[in-house]
């Protein structure tokens, strides 16, 4: 575990600062995916904790609850942070806290999302995606995709859209990369659902976000690398 712990510090340690460049926000979004850790049993949980929240983690046995998006066990090296409703960790703080058997990730649904802050299980660990979104600018704290606009301004399109900028609707934000086939398909990195619970790289259909009323925004203190 401390060779894993060393690993991802040396990825992209995430300092709490205000500003960001283009280059810094991309390298630490790939950071997340690279990560690697062990889980082991005490690290899944499915049902409640202490304070009755209900924790679903995304590991492969989540499949019995109806969940198909279930990719890490017990046992086997995984790649990549899990998602957490709320979670707003680092590749060091997850590592830390898996080693204390807290459990790992803990996936959105509609009961989340009704109970919105109450719904955060303080003993899972993980990130979500306006959380990943927010550690990719190096923010002091998390902003919810109700809050992301408030430190952004809208771009005029997607042909606007420069690395470490935004999509963003009233439910989730990815991160955008570059354009892979203009007009056709963004790169991009988000802390999502599909497909599977964890933060992957991806490739989006600009018509379909278009289509979910994804906007373009950018961070007003991003800039161009140094």
């Amino acid at each position: 575990m401390k060779l894993l712990f060393l690993a991802a510090v040396s990825l992209a340690l995430i300092s709490c600062t205000t500003s960001v460049t283009r280059d810094e926000a991309v390298a630490t979004a790939f950071g997340y995916t690279q990560m690697q850790w062990m889980p082991t049993g005490k690290n899944v949980r499915h049902g409640p904790d202490s304070a009755g929240i209900m924790v679903h983690t995304p590991d492969r046995t989540i499949a019995s609850f109806g969940d198909r998006r279930g990719w890490w066990q017990p046992g086997v090296m995984a790649t990549g942070m899990p998602y957490q409703w709320g979670g707003f960790d680092t590749p060091e703080s997850f590592l830390q806290k898996i080693a204390l058997g807290m459990k790992a990730g803990d996936v959105g649904d509609a009961a989340k999302r009704r109970l919105g802050d109450a719904g955060v299980s303080a003993e899972s660990c993980g990130i979500d995606c306006s959380g990943f979104v927010s550690r990719c600018w190096n923010l002091r704290r998390p902003y919810s995709t109700r809050e992301l606009h408030q430190i952004c301004d809208p771009l005029p399109s997607y042909a606007d859209l420069r690395a470490g900028d935004i999509l963003l609707n009233d439910r989730h934000v990815v991160l955008f990369v570059k354009w892979t086939v203009p007009e056709k398909e963004i790169a991009a990195y988000e802390a999502g659902p599909f497909p599977v619970w964890k933060v992957s790289a991806c490739g989006l259909d600009p018509v379909k976000l278009r289509r979910e009323g994804y906007a373009a925004w950018r961070y007003r203190r991003i800039s161009d690398a140094r």
